[in-house]
């Protein structure tokens, strides 16, 4: 399987024609999330439409790590982590396997005690809910990875665990949404919601207008940004994260993995995806202040690596210079910026060459094949937001997937399909209450695993 990297560019358009006057659902955002939307909807016989400012999955969907993972994820992810397992490998069967989706097993490895007591708790409270994660002595991470240092004092170990190509299985599984009766639209920004009272009517797009009572606001980094317009404040940020891909290398390890520095995950093409592990970098802006009292557990914690940047770059969701607000008929931010596309981090990138080079030397020189960044969108409690907006009925969001969103993407789009419809979602979503921002429930942290 050949793995190539279209995002870096928005090339030609894909999914284009005409926009429908009506639909029973419109889906924003053509990342994983608004992408298995649109085809869980689609098969259950709604007539739906995707559209995207961009292309499909040139933001963040991507531009992730590729793991599916359910290790180490909060305990009200886990449920919802382990049917998008399931539905990936479905999936990636319908589309004959070119989602790349394969086990390989993801090992949390430790450098400390106290790193694997905190894996023995995350263990002991997610045994119950039927993850297959074990831990691992050192002799045991040595023998399943092979590594050269043997730095390692053990690991968090879940050998279901997956992978799948991001920049290649998102765009696949919009052209079998279309198969399903998905109408996809790209480089078709949508400026607000149409509303008929306190209810949603339709949707006004830079093409015009398509009547609907449904609509699924999947934006990733630009969520909170069109909430905003329509009176909706979540403390959402967006942090960039830096990732690269290096040339087809000797397989030595065919497993992922990450630790205190670097991550690591096998790819189709012989290659290996690195990531540094924990470094985000925030870009200030209005939000970053606005929401800074939020933030501030998180960030004395000390358990998230964030590294504040300079100002927003222009036209970024929380550039000084985006407008908060407009009219149907100006240009928004989503048309001035069809692809948020930041450049990587040079230092982070060599850094982490090197590391991954040190800990398996067996592979000899870690040649570099690509390097890229994306803004991840993130919530101060690290679970995303799924739930329906109560001040706008007909509005339902999914976002603030705070780099968990390819893994479980299928999954939370099964779900927003199922509420659209008035379902049962199958799956307790109380902690993805989108009200928990301002009705005065106490944030509780997830997981930093």
């Amino acid at each position: 399987m050949t793995v190539t990297f279209p995002f870096r560019d928005e090339g030609p358009v894909e999914h284009d024609g005409e926009l429908p006057g009506f639909a029973d659902l419109v889906v924003i955002g053509g990342g994983v999330i608004g992408v298995s939307t649109a085809l869980y909807a689609a098969r259950a016989g709604l007539s739906v439409v995707l559209l995207e400012k961009g292309r499909v999955a040139a933001e963040q969907s991507s531009r992730n790590w590729g793991w599916i993972r359910v290790q180490g994820r909060d305990l009200a992810e886990i449920p919802v982590a382990l049917e998008a397992q399931k539905l990936w490998t479905a999936l990636d069967a319908e589309c004959d396997g070119r989602l790349g989706v394969r086990t390989v097993g993801v090992s949390y490895l430790a450098r400390t005690d106290k790193d694997m007591a905190g894996y023995a708790d995350w263990l002991a409270q997610a045994k119950p809910l039927g993850v297959s994660s074990r831990l691992l002595d050192a002799d045991e991470t040595q023998a399943l990875l092979g590594a050269g240092a043997g730095r390692w004092v053990g690991a968090l170990h879940t050998p279901t665990d997956m992978k799948g190509e991001p920049w290649v299985a998102v765009p696949e599984l919009a052209r079998l949404a279309v198969r399903e009766g998905a109408m996809v639209r790209e480089r078709c920004a949508v400026r607000g919601l149409d509303m008929a009272g306190d209810e949603v009517s339709g949707v006004i797009t830079e093409r015009g207008r398509i009547a609907t009572g449904q609509v699924v606001l999947a934006g990733g980094a630009w969520s909170s940004l069109f909430l905003r317009r329509h009176g909706v404040r979540i403390p959402q940020l967006s942090v960039r994260s830096t990732a690269m891909a290096t040339a087809p290398l000797p397989q030595a390890v065919n497993s992922a993995g990450v630790d205190s520095d670097f991550a690591f995950r096998p790819r189709a093409d012989g290659g290996y995806t690195l990531a540094p592990s924990a470094a985000s970098e925030l870009f200030v802006g209005p939000d970053s202040f606005r929401a800074l009292g939020t933030y501030l557990p998180l960030a004395v914690s000390g358990e998230f690596d964030i590294r504040l940047r300079a100002l927003a770059p222009r036209g970024y969701p929380d550039a000084w210079g985006t407008p908060r607000s407009w009219n149907d008929d100006d240009e928004t931010p989503f048309e001035r910026m069809r692809i948020l596309s930041p450049d990587p981090n040079k230092g982070l990138v060599a850094a982490t060459r090197r590391n991954f080079g040190s800990q398996f030397p067996q592979m000899g020189e870690v040649p570099l094949q690509a390097a890229w960044a994306g803004m991840i969108d993130v919530l101060p409690d690290v679970v995303p937001v799924v739930d329906r907006v109560p001040q706008i009925p007909g509005l339902t969001v999914l976002t603030g997937m705070c780099g968990h969103g390819f893994g479980i993407g299928p999954a939370f789009g099964r779900v927003a399909a199922d509420m659209v419809m008035g379902r049962d979602p199958g799956h307790d979503l109380s902690r993805f209450r989108i009200a928990r921002f301002w009705d005065g429930t106490k944030l509780v942290t997830g997981p930093n695993l």
